[in-house]
């Protein structure tokens, strides 16, 4: 199913359906298409686009399919060109022709982007989340060995003498500026496009502020044509999590190295440590080095974006 028509005659041919279908990668975006469309079905409602009582069938086929969706029970088909048409297949089998209400002042353009919006917005905040939790599990163990006298390395040398709780709290420091980062970018992301519609908004009276509060952005477009192709949002946010991984990159470059048999420092428990299959003595840090090596892969994402 595709969302667009009008003057062609002739079907799409199956090649370029392949080709341009997204449906396999954006699909994981269907919550948050699911929001935005209660959203903006709100607004139409309070503008009187939609009467009353249609907007409470389309609220409860949306909220139905949301049920589905986060079950599994609703998924894309193989005649489905992106996650909107999906959804729109989902709601158009439940309600018939009423479900095509929703279009009305809304273009794919400011829907998708408003969905990836939410959709990072909402996978940083987690991770600002777990970095928090980690940064408080690092601080509590640097203050065990707050009174513990270590050497300091450099080219992994003996240098000076240090607290090892000290040594350990740097790793803190760094996640600190990380969630400062990403403090900073919110500020930036926090920016609802609907109502913006292909790129020159809309002639129905919409109103773009309703609908930032609905989904809790923290304001609404200036510009309706930079709001649809806007995403240097998405380039902010791999940017921070290549620091972030490249912090924890240094944190499992320092546990290979300190849970080695000549420094002795750590200890990696066995339910984070993997064996050979032909040494049995050996005790390998895997998650140390797999933390290392998956860093790679964020940097290499944030290129591909760029």
């Amino acid at each position: 199913m595709a969302l667009w028509g009008g003057r062609f005659s002739e079907g799409t041919a199956e090649t370029v359906f392949a080709l341009s279908r997204s449906v396999h990668f954006d699909w994981r975006l269907a919550p948050y298409d699911l929001r935005s469309s209660l959203a903006h079905l709100l607004t139409l409602e309070t503008s009187g686009l939609i009467e009353k009582s249609d907007a409470a069938a389309i609220r409860g086929a949306l909220k139905e399919l949301s049920v589905q969706v986060q079950s599994g029970a609703f998924v894309a088909s193989d005649g489905d060109e992106d996650v909107h048409s999906a959804l729109e297949r989902g709601l158009n089998e439940k309600l018939g022709v009423l479900g095509g209400a929703l279009r009305a002042g809304r273009s794919r353009n400011d829907q998708v982007t408003t969905d990836l919006r939410l959709f990072t917005i909402d996978h940083i905040l987690e991770i600002a989340r777990q970095i928090t939790l980690l940064q408080i599990a690092i601080l509590e163990k640097a203050g065990e060995y707050v009174n513990d006298s270590a050497p300091g390395f450099t080219h992994i040398q003996h240098a000076q003498p240090v607290s090892f709780g000290h040594e350990l709290a740097k790793h803190a420091q760094a996640f600190a500026r990380d969630l400062d980062r990403i403090n900073d970018w919110l500020a930036r992301t926090s920016v609802s496009s609907l109502g913006a519609g292909a790129l020159a908004g809309s002639s129905l009276p919409l109103d773009p502020e309703a609908t930032a509060n609905e989904l809790g952005f923290n304001s609404v477009f200036a510009n309706s044509i930079d709001a649809v192709s806007d995403r240097d949002y998405v380039a902010e946010a791999l940017f921070i999590l290549s620091l972030i991984g490249l912090h924890l990159s240094r944190i499992g470059e320092e546990w290979s190295l300190w849970a080695s048999t000549e420094f002795a420092w750590a200890k990696v428990s066995d339910a984070y440590s993997t064996g050979s299959s032909i040494m049995p003595q050996k005790k390998n840090p895997d998650m140390a080095e797999l933390a290392r090596g998956k860093s790679g892969r964020l940097i290499g994402n944030l290129v591909s974006v760029l």
